[in-house]
């Protein structure tokens, strides 16, 4: 479920006075992270709760036992992607993810355009990511507590909002422990409802196709919003590139992280998806908004369901507490290098964490809410596509013929083969989201339009200054070889 921009900033840090350069050159990590902890952190991000809430999605999208083809396209879409990701992450490997490989490759034509308008659209993706989080707690809250009305679903998805807001005012300095004890809980999660739904399998239901199988047109209608909910499930394969700068041999560690977390978290979501649907009727499981509860209580209980539904309730909770602060330390880290509105670049005096960013992304988070899990997976998947996904496969291409002297240890196999194939997939996913995402999405990009023009003009950069172009990580390799 998580966005990989979630691990970015996981350590506060103090404001500088000298510019930009400077600040990037004085935040240094150390290298710990080997490639057996670097898989595990990108499984953690891309499992989260996201499979608990979308089987049933993707169950009645694309008619029972066809969703397994949305999980094998996903991941072959998350491939073609990962190694994008793959050679910018090695090649670039800082804290930062999209926001430095938008600045490297974009400053010579549009200035810092695109990182700003990146954040910009951060700024609300991130936040309707941890919307489907609180959505999900809700969603199997309704296991202990039934019959809840909708307005109640409200009052306690703000409760929870705030109360997560509330615990991550103050510093906190880091959420490895946070990490490690999730990870602990969703193999449990994942584990017992996987487990559970083999006790008592039944290949025929798994087998059961709907009459209408065989019509061409609603398999494809059916697959672009599969695609939608199985990327969204893939998301966070890509966690380790915004950690490059803590990573062991990152041109070796990255791109290895990358390739066998997909191919594991598809393993994993496959053994789960086909479990669930030979164990209940598909069209049960459509129907469901705690499908893991229904599976372990039909097969093991009322009391093992339980169990496994507070492993849930806890990852669920865990999840956005940890991308919350995370995520506040996006807009707080470009407005500090001078990218971003100043006014996310702030901390709080007395307890020193961004507070600004933080209770606006907690407010977008509230907001998120208030719509139904769908609605908001397909307008967090439309804003992020343009900015990120599309742009960062145009990056790749700008870089290598811009900066021909970068290292890069690792190489896109097969280039460009996974970079179309990517543009392809992405394009195709953005077409498949609703009309009013797209609408919203692009008024979105619009406004942010408007905000870096506005931004420039007082900073005086461009279009309304010089170009301040810096090829930060060919000047750090140039200077380590001297």
């Amino acid at each position: 479920m998580s966005d990989p921009a979630l691990t970015e900033g996981a350590d506060s840090a103090r404001p500088r006075a000298a510019a930009a350069a400077a600040a990037e050159s004085t935040t240094h990590f150390r290298r710990s992270i080997g490639l057996a902890p670097a898989i595990a952190i990108n499984m953690i991000q891309i499992c989260g709760v996201g499979p608990f809430l979308t089987i049933p999605t993707i169950v009645a999208v694309m008619n029972g036992p066809l969703a397994v083809i949305g999980w094998i396209l996903g991941a072959v879409l998350a491939m073609a992607d990962g190694l994008v990701w793959a050679e910018l992450g090695a090649a670039m490997p800082g804290a930062g993810g999209t926001y430095l490989y938008l600045r490297e490759a974009f400053q010579y034509r549009t200035g810092k355009l695109m990182p700003f308008l990146f954040v910009w659209t951060a700024m609300l993706s991130i936040p309707l990511i941890m919307s489907t989080g609180i959505i999900g707690f809700v969603q199997y809250l309704g296991f202990f507590l039934p019959g809840l009305t909708a307005l109640q679903s409200h009052v306690i998805g703000l409760v929870v909002v705030a109360f997560v807001v509330f615990a991550l005012y103050r510093r906190i300095e880091s959420i490895r422990a946070l990490s490690a004890g999730l990870w602990i809980v969703m193999v449990l999660a994942v584990g017992l409802t996987t487990a559970a739904a083999y006790s008592d399998y039944h290949l025929v239901l798994a087998m059961t196709l709907p009459a209408q199988s065989g019509d061409m047109g609603k398999f494809f209608t059916g697959l672009g919003a599969g695609l939608i909910i199985a990327i969204y499930d893939y998301a966070g394969y890509n966690t380790t590139a915004y950690m490059g700068d803590e990573l062991k041999n990152p041109g070796r560690v990255m791109p290895r992280s990358i390739i066998i977390s997909i191919i594991a978290m598809m393993v994993f979501y496959l053994a789960m998806n086909i479990g669930v649907i030979g164990t209940v009727p598909w069209q049960d499981v459509a129907k469901s908004t705690s499908v893991a509860s229904l599976v372990v209580s039909r097969n093991w209980g009322h009391a093992a369901a339980s169990i496994v539904t507070a492993l849930i309730l806890v990852a669920a909770f865990a999840s956005v507490f940890a991308g919350l602060l995370g995520g506040s330390r996006v807009p707080f880290y470009a407005a500090r290098d001078g990218v971003f509105l100043s006014a996310f670049g702030k901390l709080h005096p007395k307890h020193d964490f961004p507070h600004v960013a933080l209770l606006a992304m907690g407010l977008v988070t509230a907001a998120g809410t208030f719509f139904d899990l769908t609605t908001v997976i397909n307008m967090l998947v439309a804003v992020s596509v343009l900015l990120q996904s599309v742009a960062q496969i145009a990056a790749l291409t700008v870089l290598r013929k811009r900066q021909p002297r970068l290292a890069r240890p690792y190489r896109q196999w097969l280039y460009p083969l996974p970079s179309v194939i990517a543009l392809v997939g992405w394009l195709y996913v953005l077409y498949a989201t609703d009309r009013q995402s797209q609408v919203l999405s692009s008024a979105w990009l619009a406004i942010g339009l408007v905000a870096f023009l506005f931004w420039a003009r007082v900073q005086r950069q461009w279009p309304f200054g010089p170009k301040d172009i810096r090829e930060v990580f060919v000047e750090r390799q140039d200077a380590s070889s001297r």
